[in-house]
């Protein structure tokens, strides 16, 4: 594989962009499936779907990700346009929606807006196993209203859901309590006098996250920092009562709906906005390298920070591309691509012409139907219908034309009859029953 890419490069011939990868035709079953079943559960739960840009202004994810996050200061893809305008192509969903929550009057709308959106997202991040430049994610959103520890159960339950019915095998669940602004800052001062100790022997990511970010240190992967963040102090010993309650409530709810979940202290998301609860999806066993391939929390100062009201919302995001992978390393079945049963063949050229048109009929009558106009050869397309697994193929020649009527056979008895145009649909229909 890699000799080949060399030649490509030799050759001169064009290669997609580092990073970012092609979904090639037989790779659709796959996303056919991960993202109808997201759609469908979406849309069972009471989501509706919203689309934002892929292009927003680089300040919006500036001040809702988070400025200290890894997102913005080394991932995030910006350009800046002839106006002067700092734009970014999306790295996540989440104040792209909160912003057209707000542009778009939402907030008058029933409460909470529940959304959903399936998309692409841009990281500059380095390239490997379950992770590109171009990734795609199915989103959810729950905004305004109150702030019901059932909605922040009714996120974790979908994502649960979309991987019960994907059929993916060894969930593990994983939650925390990341506090509130009451509580928080008093933690974050705990972490950051526990890390000045060691501030020398520490990795240079967190040595920049302690003076910034200090939470982000417990989500640090690295082995020299390992030792140091296993002894860092319980946030769950100091979140507030108002925190304890909620957490207690979310988790009550997911003993309802017998979801089993681990509570794990150093659990962070990367983003600054989380508060309360936050959350991730993984499986053990075939599929664990990959990490998480889902996950969210809390976020009820994130409209706060853009500018606006104090307004409660939790969601999620689920990786297409890692759910692809899981179910491949799992050896799950692929997808059965719906197949065409009717396949038409033409003889001669004024046939060919004609061909067009009774395509066109079966298709207002909802009768999926393949062809092979491009060879002139009766047998050759014979052959293709025979290779592809056709049952039915209509032959249609000169003197069909000329009777108005077009041969049915069946493919797999190689009995045939001619039947008038004007009834080939119900005839069609009729075989396809039977």
């Amino acid at each position: 594989m890699a000799e080949k890419k060399t030649k490509k490069k030799q050759s001169g011939l064009p290669q997609s962009v580092r990073g970012m990868h092609d979904i090639l035709p037989a790779e659709q079953p796959w996303w056919d499936k991960v993202t109808r079943t997201a759609r469908d559960l979406a849309e069972f739960y009471g989501f509706g779907r919203i689309e934002p840009p892929i292009l927003e202004r680089a300040d919006l994810f500036e001040k809702g990700t988070g400025a200290e996050t890894d997102i913005v200061q080394k991932e995030m893809y910006t350009l800046r346009t002839r106006g002067g305008d700092t734009l970014a192509l999306r790295p996540e969903f989440t104040p792209s929606v909160m912003r057209a929550y707000v542009e778009h009057g939402l907030s008058r709308l029933g409460q909470p807006q529940k959304l959903y959106s399936i998309g692409p997202i841009f990281r500059h991040e380095a390239p490997q196993l379950g992770r590109f430049r171009q990734a795609h994610q199915f989103n959810l959103e729950v905004v305004g209203g109150q702030n019901d520890p059932v909605y922040d159960a009714q996120v974790i339950l979908i994502f649960s859901r979309l991987a019960e019915e994907l059929r993916i095998r060894d969930i593990a669940l994983r939650l925390n309590s990341i506090g509130c602004k009451v509580c928080r800052p008093l933690y974050r001062k705990q972490l950051q006098n526990y890390y000045k100790r060691v501030d020398r022997k520490i990795c240079s990511d967190c040595a920049r996250r302690l003076k910034g970010n200090p939470l982000r240190l417990l989500d640090c992967k690295r082995e020299e920092c390992a030792p140091y963040k296993a002894k860092t102090p319980n946030i769950l010993d100091k979140i507030c009562v108002t925190c304890s309650s909620h957490l207690k409530q979310v988790l009550e709810y997911l003993d309802e709906l017998k979801i089993s979940y681990t509570l794990d202290n150093q659990l962070v998301r990367g983003m600054d906005y989380y508060s309360r609860t936050v959350f991730e999806l993984a499986v053990e066993g075939p599929g664990s390298e990959l990490g998480s391939f889902a996950g969210g929390g809390r976020y009820d100062y994130l409209m706060e920070m853009l500018g606006g009201r104090a307004t409660p919302a939790v969601g999620g995001a689920a990786g297409l591309e890692r759910i692809i992978l899981i179910l491949k390393a799992q050896e799950a079945k692929p997808p059965i691509k719906s197949h065409k049963k009717v396949f038409l063949i033409h003889v001669g050229e004024t046939a060919k012409k004609k061909s067009l048109n009774v395509i066109e009929d079966l298709r207002l009558e909802g009768i999926q139907v393949a062809e092979s106009l491009g060879r002139e050869s009766m047998k050759a397309q014979l052959k293709t219908a025979d290779k592809e697994g056709f049952e039915i193929a209509l032959i249609f020649g000169q003197q069909e034309v000329f009777e108005k009527s077009i041969i049915i056979r069946n493919l797999r008895t190689s009995l045939q009859e001619t039947v008038p145009l004007e009834r080939l649909a119900i005839e069609v229909k009729k075989r396809l029953r039977s």
